[in-house]
C-alpha cells in the first residue's frame, strides 16, 4: 500500500463520516421540531403541512445516505478494488486506438455507475416523491427521459471526451491548459444552446398568454434593464408537483421560465417578486461571478491533473497498473469529490450571500411583502423544512434557511420604510 492509497482511503473515510454525521444531526433537529410550527410561520403554514415537510426531509435524507454509501462502495470497487484495471484489460483485447480505448473505458465506468444508481432513482421518484404527492411522471415517461439523457450524453459527451483525450495525448506538457480552455468554451456554448436546443427535448415551453401578467413583467424588465428572448411557461407538472422559476441562457438567447405549478400557486404580484429575485442575480452579476469562480477552480483542477498524470504512485495507489491519460482523467473525476467535500461550506456560503443580495434587489424593485408571501408558499408547497440543523444548512444549503431569509426581508422592509 503506497502513500497515495493511504491518503485516498483516509480522505474517503473522513468525508463519508462527516457527511453521515451532518445528515444525522439534520435528521435529529428536524424530528425534534416536527410538532411545532415556528412562530414566524404559524399564520401561514399549518401543523400538518409542517409535519409533511419534516417527514419529506427525513425520507430524502435516507435516500441521500444510501446514495453516499453506494457511491463510496462503487469508488472503492473501481479503484483499489481493481474495477478500472479489469475494464482496461477487457477493452485492450479489441486493440483500439488510445483515444477510442479511453472513451470506452470512461463510458463503461459511467454506465455501470448509472446502472447501480438506477434503483435509488426509481425509489426516489416512484417511492418518496409518490408518497408525498409530488411525482407526476409515469414509468413510460421515466424510461423515455432516461433514454434521451443517455443519447444526449453519448452524442455530446463522447465527442468532447474524445477531443480532451486527444489533446492530452498529443499536445505536450501544457495539454491541461488547452483542455481547460476547450472545456470552458464548451460550457459557454451549452449555456447558450440549452434554452432553445436541449430543454425543449424534455419539456414544452409555451409563451406566456396572460397579457395582464405579461405587461406587468415587461414593466419590471424595463425597470431592471433586462432584455430576454421571451417569457415562457414550462409544463413542469407533467413530472413533478414542485414549483420554480428561473432565467436561463446567455447573450441574446436569454429566456425567462415559470413552471406551470408556480403559476397556479402564486398571485401576479408574487410572481413578479419571484422574477425580480431571479433578475437580481443577473443585475448583481452573480452568474458571471459563479462562472469565473468555476473557471478558476477548474483551471486549478486541470493543473493538478497535469501533475498527477505524471506520478506513477497516483495510478498504483488507486489500483490501476497501466498509466494512461484516460485512466488519469477517469481517476481524477472519481476521487475529486472526496477531496473537495470541505469546499462545500465555502461555496454554499457564497451562494447564500448572493441569495440575500437578490432578495434585496427584488425588495427594491417591487416590495418585500409579495416576495415574503411567495417564499412562504413555496416552502409550504414544496414541503421544504422550516427547521434545518444550522450546521447542516451551513454546509449544504445554497439558499438561506427559511426563518433567516424571511427575517432578512423584514429587516429590509423596515430599512426601506
Amino acid at each position: 500500500m503506497n502513500s497515495f492509497t493511504i491518503i485516498f482511503l483516509l480522505a474517503l473515510t473522513v468525508s463519508f463520516a462527516v457527511e453521515i454525521w451532518l445528515a444525522r444531526r439534520h435528521a435529529r433537529h428536524v424530528s425534534a421540531h416536527r410538532d411545532q410550527v415556528p412562530e414566524a410561520f404559524q399564520e401561514a403554514i399549518s401543523l400538518s403541512a409542517h409535519q409533511k415537510a419534516a417527514d419529506y426531509t427525513l425520507a430524502k435524507l435516507k435516500i441521500q445516505n444510501a446514495g453516499r454509501l453506494l457511491n463510496a462502495v462503487l469508488l472503492l470497487v473501481f479503484t483499489v478494488g481493481g474495477g478500472i484495471a479489469a475494464l482496461d484489460r477487457g477493452w485492450m483485447q479489441f486493440e483500439l486506438g488510445p483515444v477510442t480505448h479511453g472513451i470506452l473505458l470512461i463510458l463503461s465506468v459511467m454506465f455501470l455507475t448509472a446502472v447501480a444508481e438506477l434503483p435509488l432513482s426509481l425509489y426516489q421518484t416512484f417511492g418518496v416523491e409518490e408518497k408525498f404527492d409530488f411525482n407526476r411522471t409515469t414509468p413510460l415517461r421515466f424510461i423515455k427521459d432516461l433514454g434521451l439523457q443517455t443519447v444526449l450524453a453519448l452524442a455530446i459527451g463522447a465527442p468532447l471526451l474524445g477531443i480532451v483525450l486527444w489533446v492530452m495525448d498529443s499536445t505536450g506538457r501544457w495539454w491541461w491548459l488547452l483542455a481547460w480552455a476547450i472545456l470552458m468554451a464548451f460550457s459557454l456554448l451549452m449555456s447558450w444552446a440549452y434554452p432553445t436546443l436541449i430543454a425543449p427535448l424534455f419539456n414544452q415551453f409555451t409563451p406566456l398568454e396572460d397579457q395582464t401578467l405579461k405587461a406587468r413583467i415587461q414593466r419590471l424588465l424595463e425597470r431592471c434593464g433586462f432584455h430576454s428572448k421571451g417569457i415562457f411557461v414550462m409544463d413542469g407538472s407533467t413530472r413533478s408537483g414542485h414549483g420554480n422559476a428561473y432565467f436561463t441562457g446567455l447573450g441574446s438567447n436569454k429566456r425567462i421560465v415559470f413552471f406551470d405549478t408556480l403559476m397556479e400557486a402564486l398571485k401576479p404580484e408574487e410572481l413578479e417578486a419571484v422574477l425580480a429575485h431571479e433578475l437580481g442575480h443577473f443585475k448583481r452579476r452573480h452568474v458571471i461571478k459563479m462562472l469565473m469562480t468555476s473557471a478558476l477552480l477548474s483551471l486549478f483542477g486541470f493543473a493538478l491533473l497535469g501533475w498527477l498524470a505524471e506520478q506513477p504512485t497516483f495510478y498504483q495507489g488507486l489500483g490501476v497498473p497501466r498509466a494512461t491519460h484516460a485512466a488519469a482523467l477517469l481517476l481524477f473525476m472519481l476521487i475529486m469529490p472526496v477531496f473537495t467535500v470541505f469546499l462545500q461550506p465555502l461555496i454554499a456560503g457564497i451562494q447564500r450571500k448572493y441569495e440575500f443580495e437578490a432578495d434585496e434587489f427584488a425588495a427594491s424593485m417591487t416590495q418585500p411583502q409579495p416576495l415574503i408571501r411567495s417564499l412562504v408558499k413555496l416552502y409550504r408547497d414544496n414541503a421544504a423544512t422550516l427547521t434545518p440543523d444550522p450546521l447542516y444548512a451551513a454546509f449544504h444549503y445554497s439558499h438561506p434557511p427559511a426563518a433567516i431569509r424571511i427575517e432578512h426581508l423584514k429587516a429590509t422592509q423596515k430599512t426601506s420604510g
